[in-house]
C-alpha cells in the first residue's frame, strides 16, 4: 500500500457531514473485512464489497451513537483482514498488521481533516475494535506530533481495544478517564461475560495492564452497576430488520485484572472463541450500552464547551 490514498476525493469518505453542530466525531470503523477465503487480499481495496456494506452496518449500530451531539466524519481506509488480524495477534501478541496501511490511511485522513474540514473546532476520536487500535496508534503517536490538534481532543472513545499502563507512562500527554465528565480523555473498555472472566480467556482485543472504565457507572474500580442505571440497550430486531432499544439485562462491573467490564447481559456471545473466549461481546461493545455512551458524549461535549 505504498500510494497515498487522497482524501479530497469525497467518494473516498463514507461520511462528510453537514456540519450543525459545534464539536466533530472523527471515527474509525472496526473489521468489517474478513479476508478469509483463498486468494483473498491481507488489506482491503478501498471499493471492496464486504467492507463497503459492514461500514454502513457499523454506523448504524456503533458510530450513530455521536449523531445527536456531533457532526460525524467517517473515512474509508485499506484495513487489515480478520485472517491476517487474527495470525498476527497469535505471532505478537497484538494486532500489528494496523500499524503501517491503515495507520497511515489514517493519518493522512486526519491530516486532511484537520486541514479542511475542522474549522478549529473540539472535536471526538472514536474507533472499535481494529478502529481503536489505530486510535490508540493516532494518540500515542500523531497528537504527540500535533498537540495543537490533540488539545482541542474532547475525549478519545477507543473501545474494543486495550489503552494500557505503559501506553500512559510513555506518553505523559494521555490521560485515562476517571469519571463521567472530564475531558482530553481515553475511554475504553471490552465487554465480556463471566466465564471469559473465570477462564482468564485471552482476546485478540487485550494486551497486558489494559485499563477500562464502567460505562454506567464511570468507575475504573469494580464497583458494580446494576442493569437499572443503563438506559437501554441497541438491539436488532430480526422481524422487521430494524434496531431498537431494549432492556436486556445488561449490568457492568470492571474485571480490573483483565481490563475488560463483565456483564450479564441477555445477548449471544461472538462466535469467535480461539480469538475472544467462551463469552465475548466484543461485537456488542457499543451496542450494549449505547444510550449511556451516547448520554456521557453530550455530557462531555457540554463540560468540554463550558470550559471555551
Amino acid at each position: 500500500m505504498d500510494n497515498i490514498i487522497d482524501y479530497s476525493q469525497k467518494d473516498n469518505w463514507y461520511k462528510l457531514p453537514d456540519v450543525t453542530k459545534d464539536v466533530d466525531t472523527f471515527y474509525i470503523y472496526s473489521t468489517v473485512y474478513m479476508g478469509a477465503n483463498e486468494g483473498d487480499p491481507d488489506y482491503a481495496t478501498l471499493g471492496n464489497a464486504e467492507m463497503l456494506e459492514g461500514v454502513v452496518i457499523e454506523h448504524a449500530i456503533k458510530s450513530s451513537v455521536f449523531d445527536d451531539s456531533t457532526n460525524v466524519f467517517i473515512p474509508y481506509y485499506r484495513q487489515a483482514g480478520m485472517k491476517l488480524a487474527g495470525e498476527t495477534w497469535l505471532k505478537t501478541g497484538e494486532i500489528t498488521s494496523v500499524l503501517t496501511g491503515p495507520y497511515d490511511d489514517i493519518t493522512a485522513a486526519l491530516d486532511y481533516y484537520f486541514e479542511h474540514y475542522n474549522q478549529g473546532r473540539p472535536f471526538i476520536l472514536a474507533g472499535h475494535s481494529q478502529g481503536a487500535a489505530i486510535a490508540r496508534m493516532v494518540l500515542k503517536r500523531y497528537f504527540r506530533q500535533h498537540p495543537d490538534r490533540y488539545e482541542r481532543m474532547v475525549a478519545a472513545y477507543a473501545i474494543g481495544y486495550s489503552i494500557t499502563a505503559d501506553d500512559l507512562a510513555a506518553c505523559p500527554h494521555l490521560k485515562f478517564a476517571t469519571g463521567e465528565t472530564d475531558t482530553g480523555v481515553i475511554i475504553s473498555w471490552h465487554a465480556e461475560g463471566p466465564k471469559n472472566e473465570q477462564a482468564n480467556a485471552p482476546t485478540a482485543a487485550l494486551l497486558p495492564g489494559g485499563i477500562a472504565i464502567n460505562p454506567l457507572n464511570w468507575k475504573r474500580d469494580d464497583t458494580y452497576a446494576p442493569a437499572s442505571d443503563n438506559l437501554g440497550s441497541l438491539v436488532a430486531n430480526e422481524a422487521t430488520f430494524t434496531t431498537e432499544i431494549c432492556d436486556i439485562g445488561a449490568d457492568a462491573r470492571v474485571c480490573v485484572a483483565r481490563g475488560t467490564v463483565i456483564t450479564n447481559a441477555r445477548a449471544v456471545p461472538n462466535e469467535m472463541p480461539d480469538f475472544a473466549g467462551p463469552q465475548s461481546y466484543h461485537q456488542d461493545d457499543y451496542s450494549i450500552f449505547f444510550c449511556n455512551i451516547k448520554d456521557n458524549v453530550a455530557k462531555r461535549v457540554a463540560a468540554f464547551l463550558a470550559k471555551q
